[in-house]
């Protein structure tokens, strides 16, 4: 809490202060704790204030991330730009767990990707079958509200459009480390088959869906004409 108000003086304040000043083009800020992402319409543009917040982090006695700090070419013409250039596909970025990555939408419109990141599913994957090898002897039916909690909660952050792959990932290798459990604390492994955990976890596990719509179809049905 003290670190966000303070960046709000340092750094919030400032920045937009800079963009009335100084910007071109558009800009867009998004902080979250101490990450921030800024989207510059033009290139001299982001150059300019890289420098100036790099000095205005230093007044402060901060200095920027260097692993984490760049500039990047993105955004909707950053594939055509870059191919007449003779350059390979735009960069992608990590912000708030998710890697961030030009695309197209079915119909060929611009969006930006968003799938979780890759190192962050494998470690949460390994923390869910620990958890389960924790609770191997625990109830059944407690231990399916539990997983289902992780799951929900998961999909709840993460399933947006473009990271359902993941999303689905996520459930099918925690509901099959659960089988594995399940039939190691069995006397009898053949107990437990596929077809009888499969009833169990679509009475306590639903399977995956959308959370988070595109906007345009979330206001639609949030307003129906």
């Amino acid at each position: 809490m003290l670190a966000n108000i303070y960046l709000h003086y340092a750094q919030d304040l400032w920045a937009n202060q800079w963009r009335n000043r100084h910007a071109s083009g558009d800009v867009i800020i998004v902080r979250y704790a101490d990450d921030t992402v800024v989207g510059f319409q033009n290139r001299h543009d982001a150059e300019m204030f890289l420098r100036d917040l790099i000095e205005r982090m230093g007044k402060f006695g901060l200095e920027l991330n260097p692993d984490k700090t760049r500039l990047i070419e993105f955004g909707r013409f950053a594939v055509a730009n870059r191919r007449k250039r003779g350059e390979g596909k735009p960069e992608t970025f990590d912000f708030l767990g998710f890697t961030h990555s030009c695309s197209k939408t079915k119909t060929g419109g611009f969006f930006i990707r968003r799938k979780t990141i890759r190192k962050r599913l494998v470690q949460k994957c390994k923390d869910v079958k620990q958890k389960l090898k924790e609770r191997m002897h625990d109830d059944v039916k407690e231990t399916g509200k539990w997983l289902n909690s992780v799951i929900r909660g998961f999909q709840n952050y993460f399933a947006v459009p473009g990271n359902m792959d993941l999303v689905k990932s996520f459930y099918d290798q925690t509901t099959r480390a659960w089988l594995q459990i399940l039939r190691r604390r069995s006397h009898k492994g053949q107990n437990f088959t596929w077809k009888r955990f499969e009833k169990l976890i679509r009475w306590l596990i639903p399977r995956v869906r959308i959370v988070h719509p595109f906007p345009d179809q979330r206001f639609r049905r949030s307003y129906p004409r």
